[in-house]
């Protein structure tokens, strides 16, 4: 299984990173990274989350997201989620049903919280991959600060 999700991981990055040819072709630095998460950290303690867009280009969109409470639960009906964690540590709830789903018109569900779905424990240097159409949330313990850079890949 760790086998497949690495698999599957670096098909993801790959095909991406295939899009951004020339002189369109993107490094981001760490320290900008580390950067960026340090000044979103006050909005998320006062606010719960917060967010900025790293690079976009084609079906690509890379974002960071701190969070220091728990989301709800979600469904993106056209993107792929590729998380890697970048700071402290969260359960993600993936599979099973929303709880109050109500899907928009741009077909991304939010709900409440997820009924019978399966509990994993993710932390610093985790790769996650929720594909379309997966209910997934996240659960932060109190006290923690969680970042992750995430891939949102449009299918």
């Amino acid at each position: 299984m760790k086998i497949a999700i690495a698999t599957l991981a670096a098909l993801a990055l790959a095909v991406p990173a295939a899009t951004m040819t020339g002189d369109k072709a993107e490094v981001i630095p760490a320290a900008d990274v580390q950067s960026a998460i340090t000044q979103l950290v006050p909005q998320a303690k006062s606010a719960g989350s917060s967010g900025s867009t790293l690079a976009s280009t084609g079906n690509l969109a890379l974002k960071l997201s701190v969070r220091t409470s728990s989301g709800g639960a979600e469904i993106h009906a056209h993107y792929d989620d590729l998380m890697i964690v970048e700071q402290g540590s969260a359960t993600l709830i993936t599979g099973g049903t929303v709880v109050g789903g109500i899907t928009g018109a741009d077909g991304e569900t939010h709900g409440s919280g997820i009924e019978g779905g399966v509990n994993k424990t993710i932390t610093v240097g985790d790769v996650v991959i929720v594909p379309a159409g997966q209910p997934h949330q996240l659960l932060i313990p109190t006290g923690v600060v969680y970042a992750a850079m995430v891939a949102k890949i449009k299918e």
